[in-house]
């Protein structure tokens, strides 16, 4: 399915070279939860992280006619996007202003209890990941598409381009799997 999904990506990346908009939406539906959680887990705050991927495909909107298929697989190219981008975030004065604004905001909602809440949280969140693992490729697709993206199971066969049933399926199993191994 990997090899599948990179020459989906290529044809996509060709065509938005071009300057399709439908290839670019597809792609943007297709490759955002991945970047995004690069992005999100090096600059650890959703707003900036939401930024970055935002300037990121900008970036890739206006050179995709530079990438090179022969070099690296799409993803591979859009992560090297987002990473450098993220780092650029880091090293501008951008975070500096940014904390200082934040830093009063974060104090007048801090709890006592918010450092177990987020240990809490991270072992939980761990524990999702690892249980995400264990899924076929298929079904955590099809739930991230779900729960991440908000996408209907229409939308979701569409994008898959398999059949509703199947994707109705493969969410149901990845949600028996996803209680029993979570623990709920």
């Amino acid at each position: 399915m990997d090899k599948v999904l990179a020459e989906q990506q290529v044809k996509l990346m060709r065509a938005i070279a071009q300057g399709d908009r439908h290839a670019f939406e597809q792609l943007y539906r297709l490759a955002s939860p991945h970047l995004f959680a690069i992005a999100l887990r090096t600059l650890r705050q959703r707003s900036w992280a939401e930024e970055v991927l935002h300037d990121c495909f900008i970036t890739i909107w206006q050179r995709a006619d530079s990438f090179d298929a022969e070099l690296s697989a799409p993803m591979t190219w859009m992560t090297h996007i987002v990473r450098n981008r993220c780092i650029d975030w880091l090293r501008s004065g951008q975070v500096r202003e940014a904390g200082k604004s934040e830093e009063f905001n974060d104090q007048l909602i801090a709890d006592e209890g918010d450092a177990s809440q987020d240990q809490l949280d991270d072992s939980q969140a761990a524990r999702l990941r690892h249980c995400l693992q264990h899924l076929s490729s298929e079904q955590r697709q099809s739930v991230t598409l779900a729960y991440y993206q908000g996408m209907s199971h229409s939308d979701i066969a569409a994008w898959l381009q398999q059949p509703v049933g199947s994707v109705k399926s493969w969410i149901r199993r990845a949600m028996e799997h996803l209680r029993e191994c979570v623990g709920l």
